[in-house]
């Protein structure tokens, strides 16, 4: 059984360590955008009905050369993700195209 959407987050907080915040996104209604303030900084948002996480420049401030490659290794999973998500898609759709066909056929 294949649970429903959500949206899953953790706090853990103890005595010798900082804070840790996890945020799982789980949905279709997960909206991804590149939003800009007045002063041209820009931030990236990932946020459902039920979270809003951004991610921006260092100390809110002028871009540097550890924020480019921040921004380049997220450009990089995400272009990883989407081609896994693809690549699942695609075989999952394969899968149900062969579920569909009548015992001893295959797909041409």
């Amino acid at each position: 059984m294949t649970p429903g959407p959500y949206t899953y987050l953790t706090i853990s907080i103890t005595s010798d360590e900082r804070p840790r915040v996890n945020v799982g996104f789980y949905t279709p209604a997960l909206r991804a955008v590149v939003r800009k303030l007045e002063s041209g900084r820009p931030y990236l948002v990932l946020e459902s009905d039920e979270a809003y996480v951004s991610i921006s420049t260092t100390g809110a401030g002028p871009a540097t050369a550890n924020d480019v490659e921040t921004a380049r290794r997220i450009f990089d999973a995400a272009a990883r993700y989407l081609a896994d998500c693809e690549r699942m898609h695609a075989d999952q759709s394969a899968d149900s195209d062969q579920l569909a066909l009548p015992l001893g056929e295959t797909a041409a």
